[in-house]
């Protein structure tokens, strides 16, 4: 008689494909993503980016076609940072319109900026019509540098600083808008946006000054700085004076 073959119930099937599922679980859980974290440092919330942005400079009318001291030096600084860290052409827009006063105007500010360095910079010429008869209408200059700026937008207040938000008190986190004007701030001091990328190359030593002070130790001497005490610029502490 031959033996008969096993079967397991149903109940059993199911638990042993319940078992089965387990470390398919927990495999399936370490491959879990989670979502997006709230960003709590403000370097985070409100970066510090480089981008293309223009430098302009309206160069207005003033006694005719002329061009006054004020207006001259203006254009030569413009022409310096041009030189300096410009891109690309610089454009120029002229007002149109009747008279021949703007036409005259932008062959003076030609003039300085040849005589600034520039005599052969591409210059793309344009007109625009001016905003109204009354408005001055300059001559505006324009051109692409490297500028830092705060990738995000100051202002933003999307969670409420009161009670409402229960969740967001209890966690104490900073504000979404904590940090973002110091980030502006921080991004207009920067003179070079280059800076905030990598360090600047190290200037070669001072080799007097350091052949000095080597001798000075060689002969026992005291190698630093001796600054006078004779009280020569001082701040004058009596009042009324």
């Amino acid at each position: 008689m031959s033996p008969t073959p096993f079967r397991p119930s149903r109940a059993r099937r199911i638990a042993a494909l319940a078992l089965l599922a387990l470390p398919l679980g927990a495999c399936a859980a370490d491959r879990s993503v989670t979502g997006a974290t709230y960003p709590r440092d403000y370097r985070e919330r409100h970066p510090i980016v480089l981008s293309d942005a223009p430098r302009t400079l309206d160069v207005f009318m003033t006694g005719g076609a002329a061009l006054d001291p004020r207006q001259h030096a203006d254009i030569r600084e413009f022409a310096l940072e041009y030189r300096r860290s410009g891109k690309g052409p610089i454009a120029m827009q002229v007002p149109a319109g009747p008279g021949g006063q703007a036409p005259r105007l932008a062959d003076a500010v030609r003039r300085v900026l040849a005589e600034s360095g520039l005599a052969g910079a591409p210059v793309d010429a344009s007109t625009y019509e001016p905003s109204g008869p009354a408005l001055a209408s300059p001559v505006r200059l324009s051109f692409l540098r490297l500028k830092a700026k705060v990738a995000s937008k100051c202002g933003l207040w999307p969670q409420d600083l009161g009670v409402s938000d229960h969740g967001f008190n209890n966690r104490n986190e900073t504000y979404w808008n904590y940090g973002c004007a110091m980030q502006t701030n921080v991004a207009a001091q920067i003179a070079d946006p280059v800076d905030l990328v990598r360090g600047r190359t190290e200037t070669p030593p001072d080799t007097q000054r350091r052949a000095k002070n080597i001798e000075n130790i060689r002969q026992g001497r005291d190698p630093s700085t001796q600054y006078r005490q004779d009280g020569q610029g001082r701040i004058n502490q009596s009042f009324g004076n």
